[in-house]
């Protein structure tokens, strides 16, 4: 990357998101900023603060507190960058609520939905145009986030989509919860499939819009997958860590996307595994207990 290059990383507090930012510190320059965003001002400023004096760090790292249930903020936050820098050139949307085993998937569906698929249609749309020529914007996800793995009775809302239908298919499963017509409707109890599933939708949505700019320019929009990863939101669903990785180690396939040479036609907008696209009619609806053990 040149100098002055500008980088946003969301849910960066700790876990991967954390991992990302000291590897964006540590590969981009002296002059280039990266955006350390969470929702604790207090957590923020200590997380910027302990990568700023990791050994290695080149580029400067500044704390922003940011609610990305906050869609308002979200827009102003990329309208600052736009004032301030021109843009900003790369985007990590990152942030998760975390869910434990025990409680309920129900009760929980809004601020679920909120973090992970409300703020990354907020992201999308905000950033999306602040993005500057040769600009990277990922959305993290899972290799759960695949076509196959909702009934097919669901297909239809997400395959071909725009963003606007993407949001509405995630309203519409959003009152199913809520009116307890979820189950009939085709819908999984777990929240991460759908969830994983509409993240990746809205990628290829807005990608779908701009693919032939974005590729001109050599501007990458995708989703990605970085594998099983140890950290404090995913262990309580896991027995067995012995093949999670660290999210530093997770972080290094996602790094090599951002600093790759040049953006590769065949990963624009889709959900990419360690430098690998998925094909997005992969994947079997599993049973209700497989759906909760898997990564």
């Amino acid at each position: 990357m040149n100098a002055s290059r500008i980088a946003l990383v969301t849910g960066a507090n700790q876990g991967l998101g954390r991992a990302l930012v000291e590897g964006l510190a540590a590969r981009m320059h002296a002059g280039d900023l990266v955006l350390l965003t969470g929702r604790s001002h207090q957590r923020v400023t200590d997380a910027a603060r302990e990568v700023t004096q990791l050994p290695g760090t080149r580029a400067r790292v500044e704390g922003r507190v940011l609610d990305v249930t906050d869609t308002e903020a979200i827009a102003r936050l990329a309208e600052d960058l736009r004032a301030r820098h021109g843009g900003v050139d790369v985007v990590i949307s990152n942030a998760i609520a975390r869910l434990l085993p025990e409680e309920s998937q129900a009760e929980r569906a809004d601020e679920f939905i909120d973090v992970s698929n409300t703020a990354t249609h907020a992201i999308l749309r905000s950033f999306g145009p602040v993005l500057r020529p040769g600009g990277r914007l990922l959305v993290v996800a899972s290799s759960l986030g695949t076509l196959g793995h909702l009934d097919p009775r669901l297909h239809h809302l997400f395959d071909g989509a725009s963003l606007d239908q993407v949001e509405y298919a995630v309203e519409s499963w959003r009152r199913a919860i809520h009116n307890r017509t979820a189950a009939e409707a085709g819908w999984p109890i777990w929240l991460n499939v759908p969830s994983k599933v509409a993240q990746v939708a809205a990628v290829r949505a807005l990608a779908a819009e701009r693919r032939e700019h974005d590729l001109a320019t050599g501007t990458l929009i995708a989703a990605v997958c970085p594998g099983m990863v140890d950290t404090a939101t995913s262990r309580p669903w896991f027995s067995d860590y012995s093949h999670a990785q660290s999210p530093a180690r997770a972080a290094r396939a996602v790094l090599d996307l951002i600093f790759a040479d040049h953006a590769d036609p065949a990963l624009y907008g889709e959900l990419v595994r360690f430098g690998k696209a998925l094909p997005w009619y992969d994947g079997t609806p599993p049973v209700e207990q497989d759906r909760m053990l898997t990564p």
